[in-house]
């Protein structure tokens, strides 16, 4: 597992998109002020549907979302910690699929050191909120546990929904009717609304961002691609068993480079937009 950088080891990131703004250094800062303005340029203060969401996902050069132990923090960097901290901060809530936060160990989530006074001043409530998508209801060990436990997305066919309600408490829990077993994210988003987590950070994996796309969900997408090639049978960012009909569209917003590292930021075009 790698450790985490230090804040004053972290790299200049340089300005490559959009053309006007080409060849700015944003140095490294506590506050991050800098990056922060950029994350929030055309970010919706009161989005229209409800709710944001915006995606941040890894790649290698080579397309693996993951390295050989199937994990993404093994192919992300120094300057990939800079952007990951600065959307944690503007997030409401992070939403990340049950198989990715049992491999990735997530656990209640901090606001990143130095950003909490930036957090207040774009609304943001002190704490950020993790949400777990799991149709099963099945979770890694012991995070349920935690003093600050997840709010946990899933079915009415979940065998666990009657435990999670009594381990968590039932305003914990997100349900949503699927005639297949599967959650109904478009209504699982509406309720993280509806309680006033409107700028929503997925954080994966594959799956999730899968099927959020093919339900026209997503708003931005964050790609950081790493200057490696891992080979192997890893998978995409993207995991879907169909082909996207039509494919979706998106507009560069912006993009950033340091340490050989591409960051890029994304407008996924919306069907119908």
């Amino acid at each position: 597992m790698k450790a985490v950088p230090e804040t004053d080891d972290l790299p200049p990131l340089d300005v490559l998109l959009p053309l006007e703004r080409a060849g700015e250094r944003l140095e490294p800062r506590p506050d991050e002020a800098d990056l922060l303005a950029l994350f929030t340029d055309r970010l919706p203060v009161d989005p229209p549907r409800g709710v944001h969401v915006r995606v941040n996902m890894v790649s290698s050069v080579d397309g693996a979302a993951t390295g050989v132990d199937q994990r993404s923090g093994t192919i992300n960097d120094r300057a990939d910690f800079r952007v990951f901290r600065t959307l944690r901060a503007l997030a409401d809530v992070v939403l990340v699929g049950a198989q990715t936060a049992r491999v990735e160990r997530y656990t209640a989530l901090d606001v990143p050191d130095g950003l909490a006074e930036a957090r207040r001043a774009f609304g943001r409530a002190p704490e950020v909120e993790l949400a777990i998508v799991s149709a099963s209801g099945d979770l890694p060990p012991g995070l349920l546990d935690e003093e600050r436990p997840p709010i946990v997305v899933t079915t009415s066919a979940s065998p666990r929904l009657d435990a999670l309600r009594e381990q968590i408490g039932p305003e914990r829990v997100i349900v949503t009717e699927s005639d297949a077993g599967v959650v109904d994210l478009r209504v699982a988003l509406a309720a993280l609304g509806a309680r006033g987590l409107s700028h929503v950070l997925a954080e994966g994996g594959p799956t999730l961002l899968g099927q959020l796309l093919e339900s026209d969900l997503v708003d931005e997408l964050c790609v950081t691609t790493s200057p490696l090639l891992v080979g192997g049978p890893a998978p995409r960012i993207v995991h879907s068993t169909d082909w996207f009909d039509p494919a979706r569209h998106l507009r560069p917003l912006h993009l950033l480079h340091g340490d050989g590292v591409l960051l890029g930021r994304w407008q996924v075009v919306r069907l119908g937009a």
